[in-house]
């Protein structure tokens, strides 16, 4: 009767086992309704890029120096300038901070690949190779078991059921990082275009300030010796001829500086390009030499609308990822409040060596594998709530870069805008000042006007030349940061897909 009855308790407790088994499973599976658990992502209908999707047209883009028409990928091609193309492929190969973004993009892509792979099955194979003998009580008998050769080889596959959606939120939120990650290099190759067109730009803008300090000293010295050959003929002074010196100096110290930038734009443009400073080619650094005419797009810019440049600016596109992956991990912490159920076949033979591959000696099972670190209820709600909180600064974060990209884009328009009215104005003014030079310079020939007035009338000249020859530099540069703004320059062959919605 004792006997009996511990062989009903047994399976008593056997069957109240399987029964807490089938309860959890047939619960979580209940609870789950085979879908992810954690919110489903989509851009939050508060956010910046959702109320601003209706404003579509820039502020800016109305003025005649701009048009709507869609911004080019290649940006650089509209200035037409064969050496701008060339530096900046050049620098596409070779620059090293893109370098550094290929392989931070690389090693997020190879993190996305191995979490996809998460849900595979897992296959493990055992062999042990062993001198000695098995316990005697443990399989029943009363005497010893002789000491042999064992063994133990065995194989066995398992696969991890995704019941509440912990693999497929990590493997989402792993494709949202290696998508930020692109944009991210897509940010770099932008920074790196126009960093390499600002360059060549400053090269340009010195060189052509070159000239006109050098024209401006041409004329003054053709008036020193204008000078010179009255005090010869006796109607002018030795004082005269010191003044007019003096001014000319003054205008020949203005070019040492510019040539001091001119090389420090080229070598610029040879770090840009991944080449130690001063190492670009004898042709290239001739074209950079020869260049004394700034680089400028002539016609109206085309800048697009408003929702074009918010899906295409990268570090917009970015900050969107990184929104959608800090949202599908509030579903990873959440998984964690689930049990792990894994379904496991093992096979394998166990037995003495001399009897290596029996019948009797093989083995197998299957079954499922429950495992379950019960959290504490305020350490997961702890948990959540970092994610959540996570979630939201994300959140924050891109609206704060729709917002900067917006307020970008609209300030370039309106510093390009401005100095193209300010350059004209600067035109007039120096049309004007060389008219009254060459109106002073013959006055003073004939003796109808005094020296001083004739110097104060060349200072006039070469102050306008200057402030005109920097304004043009000036637009230049407010072009290429306008190119920046509006994100243009990333565009490959073969261009990732834009994830804004």
């Amino acid at each position: 009767m004792k006997t009996d009855q511990m062989i009903v308790n047994r399976v008593s407790r056997l069957v109240s086992f399987n029964a807490l088994v089938a309860a959890i499973v047939g619960a979580v599976i209940v609870t789950s309704a085979c879908t992810s658990v954690g919110p489903d992502y989509r851009i939050p209908p508060q956010s910046v890029l959702q109320r601003t999707q209706a404003a579509a047209p820039l502020i800016g883009s109305g003025e005649a120096p701009f048009r709507l028409s869609p911004l080019p990928s290649h940006w650089w091609q509209l200035y037409q300038d064969p050496a701008l193309d060339h530096l900046i492929q050049m620098a596409f190969a070779a620059n090293t901070d893109l370098r550094i973004a290929a392989a931070n993009l690389e090693r997020v892509q190879a993190v996305a690949q191995q979490n996809a792979r998460a849900g595979d099955p897992t296959v493990g194979v055992s062999a042990g190779p062993e001198y000695g003998r098995p316990s005697a009580v443990s399989m029943g008998l009363a005497g010893p078991i002789p000491d042999s050769w064992l063994y133990d080889v065995g194989a066995r596959i398992s696969y991890q059921l995704d019941f509440v959606g912990k693999i497929s939120r990590v493997i989402e939120a792993s494709k949202a990082d290696a998508q930020a990650a692109e944009a991210g290099y897509d940010m770099v190759r932008v920074t790196v275009a126009a960093a390499t067109a600002r360059a060549y730009v400053d090269n340009c803008a010195a060189g052509q300030e070159r000239q006109v300090a050098q024209y401006s000293v041409d004329l003054q010295d053709q008036f020193v010796r204008l000078i010179e050959q009255r005090v010869r003929a006796g109607r002018g002074t030795a004082f005269d001829s010191s003044r007019a010196r003096s001014q000319l100096e003054q205008l020949r110290a203005v070019i040492p500086p510019l040539l001091a930038q001119q090389r420090i734009a080229q070598f610029r443009l040879a770090v840009l390009v991944g080449e130690v400073p001063g190492a670009l080619s004898s042709e290239l650094s001739a074209t950079l030499e020869r260049c004394h005419v700034v680089p400028r797009v002539m016609k109206p810019i085309p800048v697009g609308d408003g929702a074009a440049l918010l899906k295409r600016r990268p570090d917009i596109r970015e900050a969107e990822r990184r929104l959608a992956a800090a949202t599908a991990r509030i579903g990873v912490v959440t998984a964690e409040l689930y049990p792990e159920i894994s379904v496991g076949l093992s096979v394998g033979s166990t037995g003495e060596l001399a009897d290596f591959g029996a019948q009797n000696a093989s083995r197998w099972g299957v079954g499922p594998l429950i495992s379950w670190t019960i959290p504490s209820p305020g350490t997961a709600r702890s948990r959540i709530a970092q994610a959540e909180a996570g979630s939201r600064g994300a959140l924050a974060h891109f609206d704060a870069t729709v917002l900067n990209g917006l307020r970008e884009s609209e300030s370039a328009l309106a510093l390009y805008a401005r100095e193209l009215d300010r350059h004209a104005a600067l035109q007039a003014a120096r049309d004007q000042s060389a008219l009254a030079a060459k109106q002073a310079t013959s006055l003073y020939r004939f003796g109808r006007t005094d020296l001083l007035t004739a110097l104060d009338v060349d200072r006039t000249l070469a102050s306008a030349e200057s402030a005109l020859a920097m304004s043009e530099a000036q637009l230049a540069i407010d072009q290429v940061g306008l190119f920046l703004a509006l994100g243009g320059g990333w565009e490959t062959e073969n261009p990732p897909t834009v994830q804004v919605q």
